[in-house]
């Protein structure tokens, strides 16, 4: 059924989606026409895995998180039935063994001779700028040895931002990079140094392609640490209001509902600045194809960059992406 049912939906929304969005492509030629290959996209929207595929000649695979495969009801069934008639391969993020899995699944699609799509930051951008790259993407190029293709994501944020179910009408680019050849590694797999160092190289061709500003951080930390600052002003504000209100210091009473999640100076902070507004977040969007090769590399301590790259500069993401 995933074979035919996946050129069934590609042939009936292509068309449609074609004429509404106008998708552009620049570097189509750079995807091989055979064989297994990695394609490492930069994330800015749940439509990327829409439009990509839509864009390609040959059958793309993603690794999409288990939760769009054990929803229940008539919805969750259906997107259920949908996520596996296009082939998407059911991942669980919750680390150890279950990244071991996910890793094992996007190297069968690779040595079957498919295409794997992955998204190294591991899930969606909460601003539209260009997260630290999870290892995992290096794990599977090394040990699967094909090319790493880099794909730019354009505007796919602003057809469907986070927290937005219905996409608005904007028009979408694809950016594809030449493929990247990391035979010189061959062998060095289960090292953490090399394998940090090529996912690094492939963000750093990430930033060039899509000109975003770069971010030495996980994503999914940030959208934690977002979301955390969201709750301290919401906090603080509703505190501020009942302190004005009644004369007491609502600082304790802050931190016996909240304890560390709230801090006195996150709290004192908010206070100052409760009126001020953030986006909404969601639930982070995580691909676990890198989760068990990030446990393994974040075991020493991350040395950071003495200059952050962005849209203008040629320093790569990590200074340890220097090749032995």
């Amino acid at each position: 059924m995933t074979v035919w049912f996946y050129w069934v939906v590609k042939t009936i929304l292509g068309p449609v989606l074609r004429s509404l969005f106008r998708p552009w492509v620049r570097g189509a030629e750079h995807v091989p026409t055979t064989g297994g290959a990695i394609l490492a996209s930069n994330h800015l929207s749940f439509s990327d895995s829409i439009f990509l595929p839509l864009m390609l000649k040959r059958r793309l695979t993603f690794l999409a998180k288990v939760e769009y495969f054990t929803g229940t009801g008539v919805k969750g069934r259906a997107k259920a039935l949908f996520f596996k008639g296009v082939g998407q391969l059911p991942v669980d993020r919750s680390g150890g063994k279950a990244g071991e899995a996910a890793l094992r699944s996007g190297l069968r699609v690779l040595r079957r001779g498919d295409l794997l799509g992955i998204y190294p930051e591991g899930t969606r951008s909460p601003d539209a700028r260009l997260y630290r790259g999870k290892v995992g993407v290096a794990k599977m190029a090394l040990e699967s040895r094909v090319p790493v293709i880099p794909v730019a994501m354009i505007g796919t944020d602003k057809v469907q931002p986070i927290g937005r179910k219905l996409p608005s009408i904007h028009r979408v680019g694809i950016v594809i990079g030449r493929p990247m050849d990391f035979s010189r590694y061959d062998g060095m797999a289960d090292d953490r140094h090399v394998l940090r160092s090529v996912t690094d190289e492939i963000m750093y061709e990430l930033m060039r392609l899509s000109g975003q500003e770069y971010v030495d951080e996980y994503a999914a930390a940030a959208k934690e640490r977002l979301a955390a600052e969201k709750r301290a002003r919401v906090v603080g504000d509703v505190l501020g209001t009942v302190e004005r209100i009644t004369g007491r210091d609502t600082s304790r009473l802050s931190e016996r509902l909240f304890g560390d999640d709230l801090s006195p100076g996150d709290y004192t902070s908010a206070r100052a600045e409760g009126q001020a507004d953030e986006p909404t977040e969601e639930p982070a969007d995580q691909q676990a194809a890198g989760a068990t090769a990030d446990q393994q590399s974040d075991q020493e301590p991350h040395q950071q960059s003495d200059q952050q790259p962005d849209q203008k500069s040629d320093q790569r993401p990590d200074q340890q992406s220097d090749r032995g």
